[in-house]
């Protein structure tokens, strides 16, 4: 934001802030939203916290097990439209 479009806030007392809600509305950050903090040399950065812990692929393979043949990609993407559906009927 540069210029006219700049908004301000005052660390209060305690060391709070509070965010312009034109910010919090856009960023769709509502009360009890968890943000990281992190410093760097134009500022300090918010960013919220990620939902689940980053994994790779190797963290979490063979964490289902499966007997029998694998299943192709057709198959996997049929069942995944099924369950959509199935869910999708019921509501």
């Amino acid at each position: 934001m540069a210029g006219a479009d700049q908004l301000t806030t005052t660390v209060s007392t305690k060391g709070q802030v509070i965010l312009p809600s034109a910010i919090r509305q856009r960023r769709e950050w509502r009360a009890g939203t968890r943000l990281l903090v992190e410093e760097t040399p134009e500022g300090v950065l918010l960013r919220p916290v990620p939902a689940f812990p980053e994994t790779r692929p190797e963290d979490v393979f063979g964490s289902l097990p499966h007997h029998g043949e694998p299943k192709s990609l057709e198959e996997m993407d049929a069942g995944v439209l099924a369950e959509a559906r199935r869910r999708h009927a019921r509501d």
